[in-house]
């Protein structure tokens, strides 16, 4: 095997590697990540993560252009966030991509915020009901990793 087909990578390896370096830098940026969260309008967020102070930020993670094209359901996370972004690796041509959401440039050790994401509060009764159901999806996460329990 030649070096450029050892640097080829899958979808879902690609996907991985966003998806860990977007949750390290939210984690670095001082949010709790969790990954695949699912909403109450029965989507599910790649990334969904709690500030100290409460806000909610969405990552929707793309592994290529394909990825991006053929998933068109982005708008349908912002009424369950109060920021929301795409985390893209390196080499996706970040030019097709909207210009509204935040973006996050990730490889499997970390990512860097390319553009932020724009702040639109969520209404008070919706935050308390995402950020008990968030608690509770970490907690029992937590228990099921659990040895033993």
């Amino acid at each position: 095997m030649d070096a450029s087909a050892a640097l080829l990578a899958t979808r879902p390896e690609i996907t991985q590697a966003v998806t860990r370096g977007a949750a390290r830098l939210l984690a670095a940026l001082d949010y709790a990540p969790l990954a695949e969260v699912t909403l109450p309008n029965g989507r599910r967020a790649d990334l969904m993560a709690l500030s100290r102070k409460g806000s909610i930020f969405i990552v929707e993670v793309k592994s290529g252009l394909e990825d991006f094209r053929t998933d068109a359901k982005w708008g349908e996370y912002l009424p369950y966030c109060d920021a929301f972004a795409f985390a893209v690796s390196p080499e996706f041509p970040r030019h097709v991509l909207p210009m509204e959401p935040g973006l996050i440039v990730a490889d499997g050790f970390g990512g860097a915020v390319v553009r932020d994401a724009i702040s639109s509060p969520l209404a008070p009764a919706r935050r308390k009901a995402l950020t008990i159901a968030f608690a509770r999806l970490g907690a029992l996460r937590t228990l099921r990793d659990q040895p033993g329990v």
